[in-house]
């Protein structure tokens, strides 16, 4: 169990680092020469797997371990004789060329037109809980630290980013992890989190800083980050009723405009250079996207024995109050009018405001 506040609420919204005012000691981002992305992801697999192979953790401490923590790792250097103090110690990466023996596991993404490789290590493997989607708001603590074991930055108790906000790693790793399945309040303003998400990513440069120079960490450097998952919950980032996730139109995992208005490459509906996830009028018709959703109102009675109901496909919460017994769930709906296969928000010639 971990211990932290109660609200889930964005801290901050900046590109960059995992913290909201800090420059980690150095003198702020500082840009150089920018070098070709894939013969950068060639150099950082190297440097990453020449770490991995010949580093290992104390496997034992996690293996049945009911309330895992990041706090608890230790990643040494193996011994020359390369025999490790304890049995169950593990070997980050074996090189042997089946993943599968590996405690660190390989991932695949596409970002800037280039493929990386980034590694995952995942303390406390679980089939429950929620996955954070790539654009949702996350509660966490970490620590990051270079390929030299210097620790750059950390939080060690809870807080809360967007992942929007952060360096790309976060946003293609977050959606392998769950976090905590339940949590409870304590007297103290505390809670207690159980079965939270805990694990560790290692980056190249390329989904991490990449060109820039930020306080302690050099440009074109591979970092890692060991952190705990509390809990997340989907964002919608111009409360327009449609979660943000469902706004990467082209299924990238990144909000981008247009880069060919033809065929209409990024995530922006009407080409105004807005992406959707934070343009208010998608399909720029004139009638905004929250009206053209159709909006239903539910009063749930729990005095009575009434419970929440399942709602549809495209049915969306987008509040949710209680009092005395009573919730009140207001949801949207997302509707097709005409049945040509394209949402009413994201059809330029469909202009009905269903709150009229």
């Amino acid at each position: 169990m971990r211990k932290g506040k109660v609200a889930l609420s964005i801290l901050c919204l900046v590109v960059g680092f995992l913290s909201c005012n800090k420059d980690d000691g150095g003198g702020g981002i500082t840009e150089i020469e920018l070098r070709d992305r894939t013969e950068q992801q060639a150099k950082d697999k190297d440097s990453l797997i020449k770490y991995l192979s010949t580093h290992y953790y104390n496997a034992g401490d996690f293996e049945g371990n009911p309330n895992p923590k990041s706090a608890d790792l230790i990643i040494k250097k193996v011994p020359e004789s390369g025999i490790l103090p304890n049995a169950t110690d593990k070997v980050l990466y074996t090189d042997d060329g089946n993943n599968d023996n590996d405690a660190v596991k390989t991932k695949t993404v596409v970002f800037k037109e280039t493929t990386y490789e980034f590694y995952i290590l995942d303390l406390n493997p679980k089939e429950t809980g929620t996955s954070p989607n790539f654009s949702d708001q996350i509660r966490l603590n970490y620590e990051g630290f270079t390929l030299d074991d210097k620790v750059f930055d950390s939080a060690v108790t809870p807080v809360d980013f967007d992942l929007v906000s952060l360096i790309p790693g976060w946003r293609k790793v977050m959606p392998f992890f769950k976090a905590a399945e339940s949590f409870a309040n304590n007297e103290d303003g505390t809670v207690d989190y159980m079965n939270h998400g805990v694990g560790v990513m290692f980056l190249p440069s390329g989904l991490a800083y990449f060109s820039q120079a930020q306080g302690g960490i050099p440009a074109y450097r591979s970092i890692a980050f060991k952190f705990d998952l509390f809990q997340t919950a989907i964002a919608d980032h111009d409360n327009d009723g449609i979660p943000s996730y469902l706004e990467d139109i082209n299924g990238d995992g990144e909000f981008t405009i247009n880069t060919d208005a033809d065929t209409k490459d990024g995530d922006d509906t009407d080409s105004d250079n807005i992406p959707n996830y934070f343009d208010l009028d998608d399909d720029g018709d004139g009638v905004p996207t929250i009206n053209e959703l159709e909006s239903k109102t539910y009063s749930i009675n729990t005095n009575q024995g009434e419970e929440e109901p399942v709602l549809g496909a495209k049915e969306f919460k987008i509040s949710r109050s209680e009092s005395e017994g009573i919730i009140t769930l207001k949801t949207v709906t997302i509707k097709d009018s005409n049945s040509d296969g394209i949402d009413d928000y994201l059809d330029k010639d469909i202009a009905i405001n269903y709150n009229e």
